[in-house]
């Protein structure tokens, strides 16, 4: 059977469904939160880092497939984005690139909160910390050897000429200043697990409750452990100008990374909870501590992505709520209001 097709008429609703695809407004994003994993579903199970997350703005949000992205992006109509980024360096800023890149999202104004969990060194932080990133570094990016090819006691590491622009991301001091301040009076949660391992560490940082911090946030796809290389990461952030190693990730440079190269750094957010820290205590060997016997590991991770979520969630809704202060950028520090 022949079916006559009007041509004219077929040609014209084309046309006019890509002219409603086209004028189609992009969702202005006002805030965007980035974790890097889900341990199952967003909401009703044991929540990973996004959860807290999806379950405070986007209960009610659809869920938008970005081609290239490891998960969705989910917004509410306040302008508060988010998504599970993915665990990593490549898998996070693939991430990013894809959702910045896709034109259902305006993000010429945006803000971008970079979160998840972290390990600290014990001498500095404790399990159920959470920690603002005032400089963002990348662990790998260098020349290393082993140990017993340099000189004895020696660092092993040198940074590589070149890499100027992408191994160390300053954070606006104003932006972190801000979340500190709309954070102090968050009580974090903790747990009588957290609080029995602590006591195997003899450092009063590793035995306080957990706080919030400012430190800096040391990012590598090397999971790197024990007493030695810890002191490596804080030898580089003394080489590089840095202040103190308070955490080790992977994922908060690379993402910041990313985002410099179309909006730069301004607006850019990065908080870590510690739910482990860098290293054994001064009677396990460093093997023994990463990979621990069962019911050997550290309390606390439900307590600390709970912690994450409170102390980032007053700095999103303050932006919100005074978009119109905020949306040219950053204001001035709290203390100069």
């Amino acid at each position: 059977m022949h079916i006559a097709i009007n041509r004219p008429l077929a040609a014209s609703a084309f046309a006019l469904a890509l002219a409603g695809a086209a004028s189609a407004e992009p969702v202005h994003v006002k805030v965007f939160v980035g974790s890097m994993f889900e341990i199952g579903e967003n909401t009703g199970d044991r929540a990973g880092e996004y959860q807290h997350w999806f379950e405070r703005y986007w209960q009610d949000a659809e869920a938008n497939d970005v081609p290239g992205a490891i998960a969705p992006v989910h917004c509410n109509d306040d302008g508060v984005c988010g998504a599970v980024l993915g665990m990593g360096k490549v898998n996070a800023s693939a991430s990013m690139q894809a959702v910045l890149l896709n034109p259902d999202y305006d993000f010429s104004q945006a803000y971008y909160l970079i979160t998840g969990v972290a390990g600290t060194p014990p001498s500095k932080g404790t399990i159920g910390d959470v920690v603002w990133g005032s400089w963002l570094i990348d662990y790998d990016l260098g020349h290393r050897w082993a140990p017993e090819e340099g000189e004895p006691g020696a660092p092993v590491f040198m940074p590589r000429k070149g890499y100027e622009d992408y191994r160390v991301h300053q954070l606006n001091p104003d932006l972190v200043a801000w979340g500190v301040d709309l954070s102090s009076d968050v009580e974090l949660k903790d747990s009588e697990e957290a609080r029995t391992y602590r006591l195997r560490y003899p450092d009063d940082a590793a035995q306080a409750a957990p706080s919030v911090k400012v430190g800096t946030h040391m990012t590598g796809d090397t999971f790197f452990h024990g007493p030695g290389l810890s002191a490596e990461a804080q030898y580089m952030t003394e080489i590089y100008g840095a202040d103190n190693y308070l955490v080790t990730e992977m994922e908060d440079n690379a993402i910041a990374q990313v985002i410099n190269r179309l909006h730069g750094t301004d607006r850019i957010a990065a908080i870590r909870g510690s739910v482990n820290f860098d290293q054994g205590n001064p009677d396990e060997k460093t093997l023994e501590h990463l990979d621990p016997a069962p019911g050997e590991t550290a309390g606390g991770f439900g307590e600390t992505v709970e912690n994450i979520a409170l102390v980032g969630a007053p700095l999103v809704d303050h932006i919100v709520g005074n978009w119109d202060t905020w949306k040219d950028g950053v204001p001035a520090g709290p203390e100069d209001n």
